[in-house]
């Protein structure tokens, strides 16, 4: 047996043709769903990229392991404190290191632990491999190389676990310029209507309507030519849709390339391939462009697709973790899992049995652009708000029927006090369960962040932007802001 995991950074559930999308974006990745498990219902527990892979490292939610941010204290770990041993628990009991106690070779082609100082990511991983030199936004051409070169050496071998790791989805969507557009002709999702388009337009927030790139336009300077400067028409609509969906289309086509490399070394058949994401991206939902600044829908829904020799191919819809498909492939690899430790649960007796399982709820964070817990359950996300990050229209609390809205265009809390008030008191339940089980001091990371002046990507911003706000005919936004912070 051998386990490879294509990790597609900024991946949206919706966005694959398997899952219904109207643009040819992953015809590899589809193939790949049509022999097995497409999870219909995967959401990251801790988003964006810091904390979500920092949960399925350690198996543990951020409000246990403490990270929830891009900088500050909650971007590190929480302390074991003085009973910590020789060898800490969350390294021991880390994904890799439970495949690497088992007897697997562990590897991993990443830049994700240079760019965000995560050590703890290679906790268990033998071969740890930054060949590209980079601090993330790789091409996939830039990455195939080691990759390739990797399964020529070590393919053959039995019992391997490989993380490869593939930007292309994420922004600013650096796709070669070679490459082309393959959706020039395709129209951008039917959802984003002109009237979405005008509604959005007048929002506040990094990556609104009007600067998509930050807190201003040109904050990196002139746009890359596959991203526009703003949203200020349809053309540019579809614009920043094609250049993400390109992004898709690239990353897809490199997986055909390792793929095929798997068939010629004779080992596919005997191979498990995992495709998922660390988050999503949004495109208008809550206001935000080309960025992942919620506890939402269109940021913590994640495609999950598990090709695994002798299970049968299907559908899946229940609800469930990344960390859930962590523990599932530990599983049905029979590595054993540190139930005490890790918040994931396995649905491998379901996917034998060919059954369905799930959760009943699912509870979400953002710590980095925003400050943010979300539950999912039923038809339902309902999200607080604790920091805006900016974004003056988000209510404290907002409730949506994801089945039938998942781009969250209508905020049901209003009207439905009763499902607003079940879930907030969810959301309390379970916080408090999960701090008295955190690592350390049981503080909510949450308040840290907030008590360290907000999210990283937000903190230091407000007085320009507020500037910019009143100079764009924004200034009603401005003023609130102001009177809130």
């Amino acid at each position: 047996m051998r386990f490879l995991y294509i990790d597609i950074d900024t991946l949206r559930a919706d966005h694959l043709g398997c899952a219904g999308y109207h643009r040819n974006t992953s015809p590899n990745i589809d193939a790949i769903a049509a022999e097995g498990i497409r999870f219909d219902n995967v959401y990251a527990s801790d988003v964006p990229c810091l904390p979500s892979r920092t949960a399925l490292a350690t198996g543990m939610f951020g409000i246990r392991n403490g990270v929830v941010n891009h900088g500050g204290a909650a971007a590190d770990l929480r302390s074991e404190g003085p009973g910590r041993e020789f060898i800490g628990a969350v390294a021991a009991n880390s994904w890799a290191s439970r495949f690497y106690a088992s007897g697997w070779h562990t590897a991993s082609i990443s830049s994700f632990p240079f760019r965000h100082s995560a050590t703890w990511w290679n906790h268990g991983v033998m071969e740890a491999m930054n060949l590209m030199r980079g601090m993330g936004g790789e091409r996939a051409d830039e990455v195939l190389p080691g990759a390739l070169d990797w399964l020529d050496r070590r393919g053959r071998a039995d019992q391997w676990f490989l993380h490869l790791h593939l930007w292309d989805p994420h922004t600013p969507y650096n796709t070669p310029s070679h490459y082309g557009n393959p959706f020039e002709g395709d129209p951008p999702p039917s959802w984003h209507t002109a009237e979405v388009r005008d509604h959005n337009w007048g929002l506040a927030g990094p990556h609104s309507a009007q600067e998509p790139w930050g807190f201003h336009p040109d904050e990196w300077g002139a746009p890359p030519a596959r991203q526009p400067w703003n949203i200020a028409s349809m053309h540019d609509v579809k614009a920043v849709f094609d250049g993400y969906d390109v992004g898709i289309r690239y990353a897809d086509d490199a997986i055909g390339t390792v793929m095929n490399k798997l068939d010629e070394l004779g080992i596919l058949d005997d191979t498990a391939v995992l495709v998922s994401s660390d988050h999503g991206e949004a495109f208008g939902e809550l206001g935000v462009y080309a960025d992942h600044q919620a506890a939402d829908e269109a940021t913590c829904h994640i495609p999950s697709i598990l090709r695994w020799p002798g299970l049968a191919s299907r559908t899946y819809s229940g609800l469930h973790y990344h960390l859930d498909i962590a523990a599932t492939v530990a599983d049905l690899a029979d590595v054993s899992i540190p139930a005490e430790w890790w918040s994931g649960e396995s649905a491998a007796d379901a996917l034998r049995a060919g059954t369905e399982a799930g959760r009943d709820a699912l509870f979400l964070s953002q710590g980095a652009w925003s400050c943010q817990r979300g539950v999912r359950w039923g038809d339902h996300l309902y999200l607080r708000t604790f920091h805006n990050g900016y974004h003056p229209h988000w209510a404290d609390e907002m409730l949506f029927d994801v089945v039938d809205d998942p781009h969250e265009l209508n905020d049901l809390a209003a009207v439905n006090a009763d499902l607003t008030t079940q879930a907030a008191t969810m959301l309390q339940e379970w916080t408090s369960n999960q701090l008295s089980r955190a690592l350390g001091d049981q503080r909510d990371p949450i308040e840290v962040v907030l008590d360290e002046g907000g999210p990283y990507h937000v903190r230091g911003h407000l007085a320009a932007y507020l500037q910019r706000l009143r100079q764009t005919d924004r200034g009603h936004w401005a003023d609130i802001l102001e009177a809130r912070r």
